[in-house]
């Protein structure tokens, strides 16, 4: 026993203290479990450990978690594609508003100078020509690329450049000789002469439903025609004159643009047509109306209502929404389907009627207003065939 004891405490076997040894190195951080819950539906973390640990999946409460977070995921994907799609909606409602005010405007201005002023060439020219120093201002500006153009596109465009000129200027003969409200209900028939047109020269033949609604058009523009106040054989023919040249134009730009070339966006398109129509308009106005600004016309407008200081303010306001309008509706066109547009040009075409009818206190008798209402509501009814072709060609 003594010789145990001294051996404990012999010099060879030193005495260590009783402690926990201190690790070399600092201990791992301690993981914390995995969560599935934490990492989206889509993660390929996550597929991987459901592969491998299929008890992540076999819980109902877990499934339940998972549907919850995938449901609030969708949610908030929808979020930003709503709040765009508001943005839209108003947008292309103000545009609307927009588009319908400047109309509202070029015509009453419109008809106040051609009132006082009864040179429709004249007039034409003056709104062609505003609008030409415009689209160069925009194209100097940068505000819009300048187009290239070359000589076979002109020669593509000059058809359609003269369409143009027509339409506007019977357009505004009309307004020379009928009222506001008789005029565009004449340009109602619109659709009846496109898909004439189109028959004719695209070999499109109409379907049953489009052709149905060609009925009340017509109808509706007759019954008006007969009832109308000032009726006017000139006004009357200028105005069905203006609607073939207009869907001339239309019909000619499906026919005569080719996809071999570089083709014009919409605003260089209107802006190269309204050019071409101000070059071919000007010597036809001074052959057939002459020099109309000398003191005596003037004298002539400032006695029916209008002074010079009136007259040319109304004009230039006239010129600004002829161009307004015309490139409100290219981007409201370049938003919604034609068939769309077409619908709200009926709106237009009502909201201008209504409007002009207000504004000049137009007589208006029960049977012409439901003639015109007959022919608005065929036009509708057309636009409404038209989304009908459309989706059955679609599917």
């Amino acid at each position: 026993m003594q010789s145990l004891l001294s051996l404990s405490h012999s010099p060879s076997t030193p005495h260590v203290p009783n402690f926990t040894p201190r690790p070399k190195f600092p201990p791992p951080p301690q993981l914390h479990p995995f969560n599935a819950f934490s990492l989206p539906p889509s993660s390929p973390l996550l597929l991987t450990a459901t592969k491998s640990s299929p008890f992540l999946t076999s819980s109902p409460k877990v499934a339940s978690f998972r549907l919850l977070a995938a449901s609030i995921t969708d949610a908030r994907s929808e979020e930003p594609a709503k709040a765009s799609g508001l943005v839209k909606t108003l947008q292309l409602g103000a545009m609307l508003a927009f588009w319908y005010i400047l109309n509202i405007y070029f015509n009453i201005y419109n008809k106040q100078v051609l009132k006082v002023y009864p040179f429709p060439a004249t007039v034409t020219a003056f709104q062609f020509g505003f609008v030409s120093l415009v689209i160069n201002l925009i194209w100097t500006f940068n505000l819009h690329p300048r187009p290239s153009i070359s000589g076979s596109q002109l020669a593509a465009l000059l058809p359609l450049a003269m369409a143009h000129t027509l339409g506007n200027v019977l357009t505004n003969i009309s307004l020379c000789k009928v009222t506001v409200s008789f005029t565009h209900t004449i340009k109602a028939m619109e659709p009846f002469f496109t898909v004439l047109l189109s028959a004719l020269f695209l070999g499109q033949m109409p379907t049953f439903w489009v052709f149905s609604s060609l009925l009340p058009i017509v109808g509706g523009v007759a019954l008006a025609s007969m009832t109308e106040v000032s009726f006017n054989w000139i006004g009357f023919a200028t105005a069905m004159a203006a609607n073939i040249t207009n869907q001339s134009r239309n019909v000619l730009s499906k026919k005569m643009m080719t996809s071999e070339e570089e083709t014009l966006d919409i605003i260089n398109l209107y802006g190269v047509l309204t050019m071409m129509a101000f070059i071919l308009l000007v010597p036809y106005a001074l052959l057939v109306e002459g020099v109309k600004f000398s003191p005596s016309y003037l004298q002539y407008a400032a006695s029916q209502g209008l002074n010079v200081r009136e007259l040319c303010v109304r004009s230039i306001f006239a010129a600004f929404c002829f161009h307004a309008y015309q490139q409100v509706s290219y981007m409201i066109l370049d938003m919604v389907s034609p068939v769309t547009h077409s619908v709200a040009n009926s709106v237009k075409r009502v909201v201008i009627i209504v409007s002009s009818v207000i504004f000049f206190q137009t007589p208006v008798s029960p049977v012409n207003a439901l003639g015109t209402a007959i022919a608005l509501v065929g036009v509708f009814l057309y636009s409404r065939a038209k989304r009908m072709k459309k989706v059955q060609k679609t599917n």
